[in-house]
């Protein structure tokens, strides 16, 4: 049986949709969550309402580890956004990393409130350690892995390319 759903989770969910569609936005025109970018600002923006109005749904009535969980993915995004604008030659890749770690753990309570709940007739899982919920984290955490890798090369090829321009005296020109 399916617990209902209060009309502050139906805003909380719908809010915590934001950031889900602005991240695969992100990851497929720009292959990351750029900060610098109006859908990357929007994943966080989006992160940050989601963690804050989850503050007002909980089924024991205070704080709990769901929220810390949220405190804890919002603190990851923030950090992957410092360092992704930051200088150095291994920032790139641990904002990326931060970013699209944080999207991967936004997932989670995502996935378990959706087999858990639906469909509202008999949902596909009873309970968050359910085997069908178990499987969808270890996928989701599989496609996390080949996705950072894939970024990784990304930004590898991305700065060969900008040295190579830097060393032809193209600087400040179509390659910065």
């Amino acid at each position: 049986m399916t617990h209902p759903i209060s009309p502050l989770g139906v805003v909380h969910t719908v809010i915590s949709l934001v950031p889900i569609v602005a991240g695969l936005y992100s990851f497929g025109w720009y292959y990351r969550i750029d900060p610098t970018r109006r859908s990357g600002v929007v994943y966080l923006i989006g992160l940050a309402l989601s963690v804050a109005s989850a503050f007002g749904v909980s089924s024991t009535g205070g704080l709990n580890a769901g929220h810390a969980f949220g405190i804890f993915v919002l603190i990851v995004a923030m950090a992957g956004a410092y360092l992704q604008g930051r200088r150095g030659r291994l920032s790139p890749y641990f904002g990326a990393f931060g970013l699209s770690f944080s999207f991967l753990l936004s997932l989670v309570p995502g996935t378990n409130e959706t087999l858990t709940r639906l469909p509202p007739s008999h949902p596909l899982a009873d309970h968050p350690m359910a085997p069908v919920v178990q499987g969808t984290l270890l996928v989701w955490l599989i496609v996390f892995v080949m996705g950072f890798a894939a970024q990784c090369r990304y930004l590898y090829v991305q700065n060969s390319v900008r040295k190579d321009a830097i060393a032809r005296g193209l600087e400040g020109g179509e390659f910065s």
